[in-house]
């Protein structure tokens, strides 16, 4: 059994703008425009804004004085057409039941317990447990019994199901039920599709210090890894180190 402590977040997707579609548009109605950033996410936003208005060419010249300029007014609609794909692995059960509660913007694909074996499953470990050996002896104690039923249950339900002629049907009638004893730490892996605004609102709302440890460790991740990737969309927050080490992340445009 192996007990996970750290999350990981993968950045496996992001945009790329159709350059001869976007400069099709552009002639179609008489205009001539060009952006100084690179980042399709960055270049989307300004586009879509700028549509809005038919201010392609006027008012603010750069991508980044144009995106502070749509923080600054919560013009948040925009940032929706800005996409990003991740990977998140090392977390818990109890981490995807908050994770999926944010809908609006975002699409989720997460490991099945009816087709994976988890006998091999690992385990999230919360730190304030890990750093208490006595609290730490209790929770590996449960979590062993926990993942001892599973294994036995998993058994006893392929002997049950035997008469299925399918073997894959077998095994996932006997994983579904099973599960049922397995805990909320059982580590899992989740693939996430979520646009600007609606990312923007989940560092808001899980980087805060009253977020849960665990999730709000994967907000501050996602947050870096956005940072790097679209600084015009996402350059406006800072990480803060709380006094317990963990850390928060911060912005004067909140609810963009």
């Amino acid at each position: 059994m192996k007990i996970v402590r750290e999350p990981r977040v993968y950045l496996v997707g992001r945009q790329h703008t159709d350059a001869d579609g976007l400069e099709r548009f552009l002639t179609d109605h008489g205009l001539s425009w060009t952006t100084d950033t690179e980042v399709g996410a960055e270049t989307l936003c300004e586009t879509a804004g700028r549509v809005c208005y038919m201010s392609f060419g006027k008012g603010r010249k750069t991508n980044r004085e144009y995106l502070r300029h749509i923080l600054e007014s919560a013009h948040g609609s925009v940032l929706e057409h800005a996409t990003w794909n991740f990977i998140i692995t090392g977390v818990s059960r109890s981490f995807t039941h908050e994770l999926v509660r944010h809908r609006a913007g975002f699409g989720y694909s997460q490991l099945s317990q009816r087709y994976v074996d988890e006998s091999t499953a690992d385990f999230v470990e919360p730190d304030a447990i890990a750093a208490d050996p006595e609290l730490h002896a209790i929770w590996e104690e449960s979590i062993r019994q926990s993942h001892a039923a599973y294994c036995r249950l998993v058994e006893g339900l392929a002997r049950h199901y035997a008469a299925e002629p399918d073997p894959t049907q077998r095994r996932k009638l006997a994983r579904q039920a099973a599960r049922s004893v397995l805990p909320n730490a059982t580590e899992t892996k989740i693939f996430v599709t979520a646009n600007a605004r609606a990312l923007r609102h989940f560092v808001e709302s899980r980087g805060h210090e009253f977020a849960d440890i665990e999730i709000r460790r994967v907000a501050i991740a996602l947050l870096r890894i956005l940072q790097r990737e679209a600084p015009g969309l996402f350059g406006d927050y800072t990480i803060v180190a709380l006094p317990d080490g963990t850390e928060v992340a911060r912005t004067e445009y909140r609810k963009v």
